[in-house]
């Protein structure tokens, strides 16, 4: 499971043309589930994320996470995490959970993500979406459950 996590001053998903999920202060998740994938990469991914320190302290140093600013979270599903970019020039996302599998992981993903207590919001898994976000810092970090050791 691979997440892009953005810290934003503010972010939205758009699903035709009506307001889907939006945050204030708090972080953008966009998510991309493999074929392999299972609860536990989920589980991984959330403890890592709520506990990110990439939030600034009174000094100014990222010393906080999300959950000690009380921030906000919105969740993004996005296959295209797990393109397979080594041959040729058109990307290949076989390797991309189908939807029987992606959704319920995707779904248990906002759930553990939820139980922190934080306003957490979503897109519509498979849609199109329309993402908009005013990143903070910038900050941007991107993690890979499969790399956790």
């Amino acid at each position: 499971m691979k997440a892009v996590i953005q810290r934003v001053s503010e972010a939205s998903v758009k699903v035709d043309e009506k307001t889907a999920g939006e945050i204030g202060n708090g972080l953008l998740l966009l998510i991309g589930i493999d074929e392999t994938d299972e609860k536990t990469d989920a589980e991984w991914l959330v403890q890592k994320i709520l506990n990110l320190r990439i939030f600034g302290d009174a000094e100014g140093k990222l010393n906080l996470s999300v959950t000690d600013i009380a921030g906000e979270i919105l969740c993004i599903s996005q296959f295209t995490l797990i393109a397979d970019y080594k041959k040729g020039n058109r990307p290949s996302f076989i390797k991309a959970a189908k939807p029987e599998h992606a959704v319920p992981l995707f779904e248990y993903f906002k759930e553990e993500i939820s139980k922190s207590g934080l306003k957490t919001e979503s897109g519509i898994f498979g849609a199109d979406m329309k993402v908009s976000l005013l990143n903070d810092g910038p900050v941007t970090i991107v993690m890979d459950s499969k790399t956790k050791m």
